[in-house]
């Protein structure tokens, strides 16, 4: 059994984006009387603000920033579309799509010589490849986006980059050089005075990996305590989670038990299910630990039960995907027709425009051969 963990390959991106959630309105109000490059900018701030209540909205407004974007050549604007529709897709789980729109929102950012745009775009390809397990691509575009990022000192940002180099690093079982990711990140953190707790629950997350758990449960109090103060429940339910599993593989029942039961009732109230078989599976060992053999039984039957009840969730989560990425491409569809359809109205026009202009020329042509021959005629009557 091993702890969550809290992977955090999108920091980079939010650190920027936290505060859009409470923009909504605002922004809205911009859009009313945006123009140009100024309304494509303010649309693809629409999608961010709405990508996680509402990501068939927030696709409809960065499709609607590409289109303004292309129509009036805004390059930077078409970069920034492009690397949104890759975020949309990769969260839906259509892997292949998201990467290509994150090329073409590179190419576009190599073009203008846009090096944080370059950094952000690598970043988010780096992600895909770790999700499909190339770990030599991801580690290359992670490492690239990691050095531009660096030599545009924006530490908000090189602070992402560091955890999320640390978090592949466990993937592939480097744990010495994780850690030093990890350290590096919480240090610039701690300097630039940012509560981030991810690199120290992180930390605790290899020595545990390494049964050094006395270590192990340094780091986790010391996230827990960040998330306390931030107040962030999910984040704390986590690292609770991960206290609870630890005290019980070190066998010290009494703390083990108490961040168990702390963890399940927050558990309860945010309803983060997902959760449940971990946290039964702990007080079944803890339960086994004090030779309470009834309550390890009834808690094996509830992580059954939860397991089986997680399953059943995924699947529907995963028809639920699967209906969103079809919904997606119906509105992509949509789009390209309509673009279709645009260039089609406006190949009419170009040709109707051609033809009156043709028309007239045949009439000044006519009019001119007329005249031609009424000269001609009234000079011969003169003769």
């Amino acid at each position: 059994m091993i702890p969550n963990v809290r992977c955090s390959f999108f920091f980079a991106l939010f650190l920027s984006m936290s505060a859009f959630g409470q923009k909504i309105d605002s922004l809205e109000a911009v859009l009313d009387t945006a123009k140009n490059d100024h309304k494509v900018k303010t649309l693809n701030e629409l999608f961010r603000a709405n990508l996680r209540t509402d990501p068939v909205k927030a696709l409809g407004y960065t499709r609607e920033a590409l289109n303004l974007a292309t129509e009036i050549g805004d390059k930077k604007g078409m970069a920034a579309s492009y690397n949104n529709l890759g975020i949309i897709y990769r969260n839906q789980g259509a892997l292949d799509k998201a990467l290509d729109y994150y090329i073409t929102s590179l190419k576009i950012y190599e073009a203008l010589n846009n090096q944080e745009g370059i950094a952000s775009t690598k970043n988010n390809i780096s992600t895909i490849y770790s999700i499909k397990k190339d770990y030599g691509q991801a580690m290359k575009y992670l490492e690239e986006s990691y050095d531009l990022f660096v030599t545009l000192k924006d530490e908000r940002r090189i602070i992402g980059s560091m955890n999320n180099l640390g978090n592949l690093n466990i993937e592939i079982q480097l744990y010495e050089k994780a850690m030093k990711y990890f350290s590096q990140a919480s240090q610039l953190s701690e300097k630039l005075g940012i509560k981030f707790a991810d690199p120290l629950s992180n930390m605790g997350n290899i020595y545990f990996k390494q049964s050094n758990f006395p270590r192990a449960i340094e780091f986790y109090e010391k996230a827990l305590a960040i998330e306390r103060e931030n107040d962030n429940r999910l984040g704390m339910l986590s690292i609770l989670t991960n206290l609870g599993i630890t005290y019980a593989k070190a066998k010290q029942p009494a703390p083990a038990q108490r961040y168990l039961d702390e963890a399940t009732t927050l558990c309860e109230q945010l309803q983060a299910y997902s959760f449940l078989p971990s946290l039964y599976k702990a007080q079944a060992e803890n339960a086994s630990t004090q030779n309470n053999w009834k309550v390890a039984y009834d808690m094996m039957l509830k992580y059954d039960d939860a397991r089986e009840k997680i399953y059943g969730e995924e699947s529907s989560r995963n028809i639920a995907q699967m209906e969103m990425v079809i919904d997606f491409q119906e509105k992509e569809k949509e789009y390209d027709m309509q673009r279709q359809q645009s260039e089609i109205t406006k190949l009419e026009l170009h040709n109707t425009r051609l033809f009156v202009l043709l028309i007239i020329l045949a009439i000044l042509g006519i009019l001119g051969a007329l005249n031609f021959f009424y000269v001609k005629k009234k000079a011969r009557r003169k003769k």
